[in-house]
């Protein structure tokens, strides 16, 4: 039960904007695997991100690449760019993402948590943030919703500031509830 809760967290914090994604980060894994493959001169690191279709495309560029970075240290650093962004690029098509580029931020916290849960073998910190997120989402709706009820019969306006808050609390049990059911509904499809 606790890592269907953990699931279905991640779910709703990723429903809201579905463009959380961290695979398009300088520091996330996909480039993190392009750097290996890179390292190592041999692609097939990069290639699980990736959809079987895209597999030559990927290979040809990487070619490309370890051709051109050995010309100088400015082309080395565009040919590596150009290799990050084409896979990055490639994944994000596989998962019917948008790709806009790589970015240099710090993924969310919620991906990190995941990211770390997965080095260190253990789910707890993961499970133990994403509880603590939904209890205190789940709370802070229903003591709004609560409050606005005392008040709706009050006046039309009291009202309706009860229905936006009883809404915003439906909405988003409905979302864990429906996370919960479907959680697959929420993940990528590599396939």
């Amino acid at each position: 039960m606790t890592i269907r809760v953990a699931a279905l967290a991640l779910a709703l914090m990723l429903a809201p904007n579905l463009a959380f994604a961290h695979c398009d980060t300088i520091s996330g894994p996909v480039v993190a695997d392009a750097k290996q493959a890179l390292a190592s001169r041999d692609v097939t690191p990069v290639l699980k991100w990736l959809k079987q279709g895209d597999e030559a495309e990927v290979r040809r560029v990487f070619d490309q690449t370890i051709t051109v970075r050995r010309l100088s240290p400015a082309a080395e650093e565009l040919a590596d760019r150009f290799f990050f962004e084409t896979v990055v690029r490639l994944h994000r098509a596989g998962e019917g993402a948008p790709y806009t580029g790589l970015r240099h931020e710090n993924p969310e916290p919620v991906i990190r948590l995941t990211d770390d849960a997965l080095s260190s073998g253990s789910h707890e910190a993961l499970i133990q943030a994403l509880n603590s997120h939904v209890k205190s989402e789940v709370a802070r709706r229903f003591e709004a919703a609560r409050a606005a009820k005392s008040k709706a019969a009050s006046s039309v306006e009291a009202g309706r500031q009860y229905v936006g808050a009883y809404v915003e609390l439906t909405h988003f049990v409905e979302r864990v509830h429906s996370a919960l059911l479907a959680p697959e509904a929420h993940a990528h499809s590599h396939e």
